[in-house]
């Protein structure tokens, strides 16, 4: 998909604007995919804890729901276009696919954990690249993202431990 700027009085540099477009719209389908799974954890968990994984599983989704948000307007914000369709976060996402054949309330927090896990690490890589761009907002974007799935991955991996 070829990154194009639309006129902007943002004084960033456009080469500069164009990677950072670019890496946020891969962030914003990982992002989206990521979202998506909470819900289907969401629907389809059963078991014991049952309400508890309910519950903390909305929260996952209305707060990846905020990630997405903010990456999406940080691209168009450098002049660029969120490329925020289902179609096209499901054939750019880099994680893994989300069994849909698992009900059990452990099944569905070890499967989020790992997708939470990726989509920190992935936040993490994007604050360095940023910072090495020279884009501070954007790196600190990603530094609250990161934040926020690692406390989101400490909630839902309690459920796994004994």
């Amino acid at each position: 998909m070829k990154t194009t700027l639309w006129n902007t009085q943002n004084d960033l540099p456009e080469k500069l604007r164009l990677e950072a477009v670019g890496m946020l719209n891969q962030q914003l389908a990982d992002a989206l995919d990521l979202h998506l799974q909470a819900k289907q954890a969401h629907w389809n968990v059963k078991g014991p804890s049952f309400i508890a994984l309910h519950e903390l599983f909305d929260e996952v989704v209305e707060e990846l729901e905020e990630h997405a948000d903010e990456i999406a307007e940080r691209a168009v914000a450098l002049g660029g276009t969120a490329y925020g369709t289902v179609r096209v976060a499901a054939g750019r996402s880099r994680l893994p696919e989300y069994p849909l054949d698992i009900a059990s309330g452990r099944e569905h927090v070890v499967a989020l954990s790992a997708g939470l896990a990726k989509f920190g690490k992935s936040a993490r890589a994007a604050i360095d690249v940023a910072a090495k761009l020279g884009d501070a907002d954007t790196a600190d974007l990603f530094t609250e993202v990161s934040r926020g799935v690692d406390k989101l991955l400490w909630k839902v991996e309690a459920h796994a431990q004994d």
